[in-house]
């Protein structure tokens, strides 16, 4: 695949002419339909066996072929060439694909029922040949240590049916928000840390999970210990029946940093009890904060770096969001809340209301503001090919065990394309 950001002027049926694909293949792996307006700045995927070079001032074909590791009589026959002293700026170069070998990764996605509903189990069927796992969002812990049931047995069958695993995602979500005080609660008793891991493995035993993943946020410093012995206890009786364990963890970027989202997570701790972790790298950008990057590359960068310092680097699942956020201005603290959108949500905005894509090279994340008919400004930060891509580009770099998405049900037909074009995805059943 090859990205192409759209300049004015362009349409699908230039871009054939330009690349030499059909404009069909190009609006499919875009989904796009056939007449859509393309938006300024819009990054599109080109399904090219190569990618075209467009020589910039001091180009020439000599310093292509060296870059490009092709040699020069490849590209001279590639591109129909007889002279290649004669190439003024802006000369279009296909250079064809180096043969290279794809590392592998584990790939998993969350699934939350409560947004898909009755569509969740066709969301994992529509993305199941990119996953090996698929975390089922979730059991809701109670006081009394037991756990709310859910409507999961489709999705469990529906992992199965694609290789995927299927894993068990436990919470301490009450009323619809983490709760720091059901936590204590559990937490502080072993009896009831007891109660809720004999009803996960009886659940998990019956509805054929083949892994647990502890997601219990904003505990604080006063319950890291405890959260550990949960962590050992699981480890064990997990252990007697061949399950996974997993946990998810909130963003840190060195040791001791503050707060009630970060002190209850031991980096150090889950890496070497839990078979691996999910780091949750996003939301710097959120809906109560000030417009942002949601997973800007230099803050997951320091994210990954400082983990590998305490933990394996080959237990770190790295966080991708599949979403974006709208903000409305002037943003004021406490008052403000954007609104969560997809990737196509995005694109429609920005054709709907003229604007032009813009991207932010430090974050490596497009965003774009525009006015609404009440005259409000809007600033839009969201993912994209290249966001996804530079993402990529790190997991390659640092080496970590893969990646995981929040969440299933936000389309992105390109992040998969992507994925496959970048990686061969593990499958563990």
């Amino acid at each position: 695949m090859q990205i192409h950001v759209v300049a004015q002027g362009d349409n699908l049926w230039l871009l054939q002419q330009n690349y030499g694909v059909p404009y069909q293949d190009i609006a499919a792996v875009n989904q796009l339909a056939e007449d859509t307006q393309l938006v300024l700045g819009q990054s599109l995927l080109i399904p090219v066996q190569g990618r075209v070079h467009e020589l910039q001032r001091g180009d020439d074909i000599w310093k292509v072929s060296e870059k490009n590791k092709v040699s020069v009589d490849s590209l001279l026959r590639m591109n129909y060439m007889n002279n290649p002293s004669f190439m003024p700026v802006g000369s279009r170069l296909f250079i064809p694909d180096v043969v290279r070998q794809k590392p592998s990764i584990d790939v998993g996605a969350y699934v939350d029922l409560q947004i898909t509903g009755a569509e969740s189990a066709e969301e994992v069927a529509r993305v199941g040949e990119y996953l090996t796992y698929v975390q089922i969002f979730s059991y809701e812990l109670n006081e009394d240590g037991s756990l709310t049931p859910i409507n999961d047995q489709e999705v469990i069958n529906t992992a199965y049916d694609n290789q995927v695993v299927p894993l068990m995602v436990i919470t301490n979500i009450e009323d619809g928000a983490f709760s720091t005080e059901l936590a204590r609660t559990v937490l502080q008793s072993e009896e009831l840390q007891n109660v809720m891991l004999d009803e996960a493995l009886a659940i998990m035993d019956e509805k054929g999970y083949l892994g647990l993943d502890l997601d219990l946020e904003y505990l604080g410093a006063e319950l890291r210990e405890n959260y550990n012995q949960l962590m050992q206890r699981a480890r064990t009786r997990l252990d007697e029946r061949g399950y996974l364990l997993s946990s998810a963890l909130a963003p840190k970027v060195e040791p001791g940093m503050t707060g009630l989202l970060y002190e209850g997570h031991d980096y150090a701790f889950h890496g070497e009890v839990a078979d691996f972790v999910f780091l949750m790298t996003y939301e710097w950008g959120w809906t109560g904060g000030p417009p942002r990057a949601v997973a800007p590359i230099n803050e997951v960068r320091r994210v990954i770096e400082y983990a590998s310092t305490v933990m394996p680097t080959e237990k770190i699942m790295m966080g991708v969001p599949l979403y974006g956020y709208d903000w409305t201005l002037p943003f004021v603290a406490g008052e403000t809340r954007a609104r969560a959108i997809d990737h196509q949500e995005a694109l429609e905005l920005a054709r709907n209301y003229n604007a032009a894509i813009e991207f932010d090279e430090e974050s490596q994340s497009p965003f774009f503001t525009y006015y609404d008919e009440e005259g409000l400004q809007h600033e839009v930060w969201f993912e994209d090919a290249r966001s996804i891509q530079a993402k990529f580009d790190l997991v390659i770099e640092l080496g970590v065990k893969g990646v995981y998405y929040w969440v299933l049900g936000w389309d992105f037909p390109q992040n998969w394309a992507l994925l496959e074009d970048n990686f061969n995805i593990n499958k563990r059943i």
